[in-house]
């Protein structure tokens, strides 16, 4: 009964938001309790829910500072120089800005952290979009599929995941899986081609000249989750990439005297997405920023201090340099201080649903089910048994449940037909891909949040691709021999 309750619950969950019935953060909290009644555990609800948040409070307080963090690097133009490589690469040209787009998620995805990832992206290329008229939920699917695959570096998360819980080294998963994982990358490249070359066939070549003349579609009535209907008019103002982090979403005022311009009117630089004039901007303070970033990412890998507690010292160091005047101080972090509520109020409304899930013990009782499915047959192709499963699995759970919950049933079951460990972690990478649209991963608010695209929208779009990619991963590592 708890198996089948608990795939209701998912199921319910995703109809509900991909057709528009309800918004993400209303359905994470009234459809798990609802189904915590029907369990006849409505008792139980309340501790449920304060187990689910007490788990989930250390990556809100991650996000929360992440998003200061990050996005006062932007301010200050600490990844001006990438974007400008980038937009330089793309000029007006659909296929090229889609191509950018895969490019641009894929390097700031070597830092680990999604959020940072799609601040960055969608920071730079949203107006570009915008302006050409180009589908926003392209922009999204491309940036989340290829943080999916670049999930899987040993400080993403999944991997050290998958080595904790097979107890094993996790220099040993991730190495030899690089081949595989370089081809999602390259099938990411080549479905960012062929949606680019799809996009420009819908839209037609222009010359920048040309783009510039086009005044870019009205923004939505409606944002979608993880972005409050409040700073919709404040949004349409957003004309630096210093700003976007916060105003592209988050109705923040961004970049002082410049925030006012309309975008519609704007020169070349406001259509590129890059102020250089703005008043954010700390060039003189360009390497300490650089330095710090490094070094907040080098302690981030070597675990020096859990990440909540880095980015909170990171951002209160990188306000206190960048901007010394109080109220200088007060105005970035008010600049982003709605996406850092959305964000953060997402993923406390995301612990309901992971409360419930866990604490009624459905996730246990959908697991075993799963795991008792396979065929006894099966038993020597585990490692593939195990790639196929994690599409699914990770999709409707954490990471932390499938790798901690799942993953050691599919080991022992996969040791006991003289399947390697080895194989059965490297193997359940594959769905990583896929992972990073799920509606449990606190991170893709922010990629919708900031593109103003709805979940529902973007996970009609993604899942196709985003399978499609994992399946390659999972091919080519069945190819090479990896599993």
């Amino acid at each position: 009964m708890l198996t089948i309750l608990g795939f209701a619950m998912i199921a319910t969950f995703l109809v509900l938001i991909m057709t528009k019935k309800m918004s993400p953060i209303a359905a994470l909290v009234l459809i798990p309790a609802l189904f915590c009644v029907a369990v006849g555990q409505g008792a139980q609800l309340g501790d449920y829910v304060i187990e689910g948040v007490g788990n989930l409070a250390p990556t809100a307080a991650m996000l929360m500072f992440a998003i200061v963090y990050f996005g006062v690097m932007i301010d200050v133009g600490l990844f001006d120089p990438i974007v400008r490589g980038i937009l330089k690469f793309c000029q007006a040209d659909p296929m090229r800005i889609v191509v950018g787009t895969a490019v641009l998620a894929a390097i700031v995805s070597l830092d680990g952290d999604g959020s940072t990832t799609f601040m960055i992206t969608v920071s730079a290329m949203y107006p570009l979009y915008k302006r050409l008229k180009m589908s926003l939920v392209v922009m999204t699917g491309v940036a989340a599929t290829a943080n999916g695959v670049m999930n899987t570096l040993p400080w993403g998360g999944p991997t050290a995941r998958a080595a904790t819980a097979l107890k094993l080294d996790a220099s040993e998963i991730f190495v030899p899986m690089i081949p595989a994982l370089a081809m999602g990358l390259l099938a990411v490249f080549v479905l960012a081609y062929v949606l680019g070359r799809r996009e420009r066939k819908r839209l037609g070549m222009l010359t920048l000249d040309e783009a510039l003349a086009r005044k870019p579609e009205p923004e939505p009535e409606t944002v979608s989750a993880g972005t409050g209907t409040g700073g919709e008019d404040r949004l349409r103002k957003a004309t630096t990439a210093g700003s976007a982090s916060a105003s592209a979403s988050t109705g923040g005022t961004g970049t002082g005297t410049g925030a006012d311009a309309d975008p519609a009117d704007g020169d070349d630089d406001a259509f590129q997405g890059l102020d250089p004039n703005r008043s954010t901007l700390r060039p003189k303070l360009y390497w300490f920023n650089a330095g710090l970033t490094i070094a907040l990412l080098t302690a981030m890998i070597m675990e020096l201090m859990p990440i909540p507690v880095l980015f909170l010292l990171g951002a209160a160091l990188a306000l206190t340099v960048n901007f010394p005047h109080m109220p200088d101080q007060r105005a970035r972090i008010a600049a982003h201080a709605d996406n850092v509520l959305n964000v953060s109020g997402m993923v406390f409304a995301a612990a309901v649903f992971t409360g419930v899930l866990t604490g009624t013990g459905m996730v246990e009782s959908m697991a075993d089910w799963v795991v008792g499915a396979v065929p006894e047959a099966m038993g020597p192709h585990m490692a593939i048994v195990t790639g196929l499963l994690s599409l699914p699995l990770t999709y409707f759970m954490s990471n932390d449940g499938f790798y901690f919950g799942v993953l050691p049933v599919l080991a022992e079951a996969g040791a006991a037909h003289g399947v390697s460990p080895l194989e059965i972690a490297r193997a359940s990478l594959a769905g990583q891909a896929l992972h990073m649209s799920s509606p449990l991963v606190p991170a893709v608010y922010v990629l919708v949040g900031m593109a103003k695209v709805e979940f529902g929208d973007h996970t009609r779009f993604t899942v196709k691709w985003a399978v499609l990619t994992s399946l390659v991963v999972l091919g080519a590592g069945i190819l090479f021999g990896i599993m």
